[in-house]
This record gives structure tokens, C-alpha cells and sequence, in this order.
């Protein structure tokens, strides 16, 4: 079948376009650099004529309160009415997981917003929603970073590597609509502060961890330990640890 992937060019979106093409799906990759783009409309008519399903994967270029609100309501808005249009048959969402429970943060307001409009869309579709990735660590820890110490609450975790994202999100792209929110985390449930203590002992980073339990999560959001962690039923659970990437990404370091 074709699948539009919006976003195909950044992190998740080139490993699920490569995971589709593999297994024989005629899949166009669609992104502003690529001539597509959901915020002008600009290509997207031609985008998803004749496509079953499209997976946006797209990320705001900004995180500044009103434009990453702007970004979401505006693309997806958009979005769904030229898959409406085009008859598109089933939409898929990569969302994040605890998204309800951390609106104290524009961002995360925002995806809430964007999963309000795929929900009241006419389109069928999925929402997947993923826990931190492994690749953002080191950002985690460079927003809580004074001088050589990094103070973080310890909040649990259950981080996930892109590459077990992309896969998750091919296995949902090609089963039937659930019309509903799916969980994807990684395998093991960590704290904050030890995941990123862990990560620097692997990469040698002098910095200190300090356990705060005033700290907040990415410079603003304040988090429990069901903040960002799989909560609801049957979440699907991958199988990458955080050791097996730790060594993989060092060795190709």
C-alpha cells in the first residue's frame, strides 16, 4: 500500500520509511525540505493522493510556548482535512507518553492539542505514544546543568531507543485502526538521576548528578514517578536495554 510518512526526514521518520520500504510498501517520505509541507500546504494534496495511510511523525521547529501550539493545531488541522479529502483510511500519530500529566509545559500542551484533533477527526487512526528516548539523555541532562552540576529529580522512567519507536510504529502503521491512544516503552524502569549517572560514567562526562526533588523535568516540568511511565493497560514493551545501547553507541562513538 502507500504510506505517507510526514516528518520522513528526521530521527524516527528515515528508520520507519526505511522499515516500510523493506517490507514492500510503496512509502513516501514528506517534509518541508522534501516539498511537502502541512503548515503552508504546500505539496500535500500531491502528497497523499492515493495513500491508505499516513504517519506524522513531525516535530515543531520551535518549542517556544505559541509556536509550538501554533505548529501542531496548524499542521494537523491541515493535515487531516487533505486526508480526509484524499480518502485516507487510517492515521497514525507518534505522541508521547504522560502527555496529560505534564501540561504545565507549552509543549506538552501543544501535543495534547494536536491528539484532541486526530480524536475529533473523521479520519480512523492510532496514537502512539512513546517514552523518552535514549538519543535525548545527554539533552535531559545539558537543561539541568549549572557549571559541572547536574541536579535532577528521581522521577521513574522507562526510556526507549529510536530504532525500537520506528518499529513499533511500522507494526501500527500496518494493522487495523484502534481508534484509540497505544503505549510503547523500553523494558526497564529507571530514575532520572541514575539514568543519566549511568550515561555519563559510559560517556566519560565528568559532571555531577544531584539528586533534587525540587528539580524539574526539561527546565520546567515538575514529574512523579507515574509522570513518565507507562500508566494505562497492555502498553507494548520493547527490548532494548539501556546497557545494550550504551555499549553499541559507544563503541560507535
Amino acid at each position: 500500500m502507500k504510506i505517507v510518512v510526514i516528518g520522513g526526514s528526521g530521527l524516527i521518520g528515515k528508520k520507519l520509511v526505511n522499515n516500510l520500504r523493506q517490507l514492500g510498501h510503496e512509502v513516501l517520505a514528506a517534509s518541508p525540505s522534501l516539498g511537502v509541507n502541512t503548515i503552508t500546504g504546500e505539496g500535500l494534496a500531491e502528497a497523499l493522493s492515493g495513500a491508505q495511510v499516513v504517519v506524522d511523525v513531525s516535530n515543531a521547529p520551535s518549542w517556544e510556548d505559541q509556536a509550538v501550539l501554533d505548529f501542531f493545531v496548524t499542521s494537523n488541522t491541515n493535515l487531516l482535512a487533505a486526508e480526509a479529502t484524499a480518502g485516507v483510511s487510517h492515521h497514525v500519530a507518534l505522541s508521547v507518553v504522560g502527555t496529560e500529566r505534564l501540561l504545565q509545559s507549552g509543549y506538552f500542551r501543544a501535543k495534547m492539542a494536536q491528539e484532541e484533533l486526530i480524536q475529533n477527526s473523521k479520519v480512523p487512526y492510532t496514537i502512539v505514544r512513546a517514552t523518552q528516548f535514549f538519543e535525548f539523555i545527554g539533552g535531559i541532562a545539558d537543561v539541568a546543568t549549572v557549571g559541572d552540576t547536574v541536579r535532577l529529580p528521581s522521577a521513574l522512567m522507562q526510556p526507549i531507543v529510536s530504532d525500537d519507536v520506528a518499529a513499533a510504529l511500522a507494526d501500527f502503521t500496518l494493522a487495523s485502526p484502534v481508534n484509540g491512544i497505544v503505549d510503547v516503552a523500553g523494558p526497564d524502569q529507571i530514575r532520572m538521576d541514575e539514568l543519566v549517572r549511568q550515561y555519563f560514567k559510559a560517556t566519560q562526562d565528568k559532571r555531577q548528578v544531584v539528586t533534587d526533588p525540587n528539580a524539574v523535568y526539561y527546565g520546567s516540568v515538575e514529574v512523579n514517578d507515574q509522570s513518565l511511565v507507562p500508566t494505562g493497560s497492555n502498553p507494548r514493551i520493547t527490548t532494548t536495554h539501556l546497557n545494550d545501547w550504551l555499549k553499541r553507541t559507544i563503541v560507535h562513538a
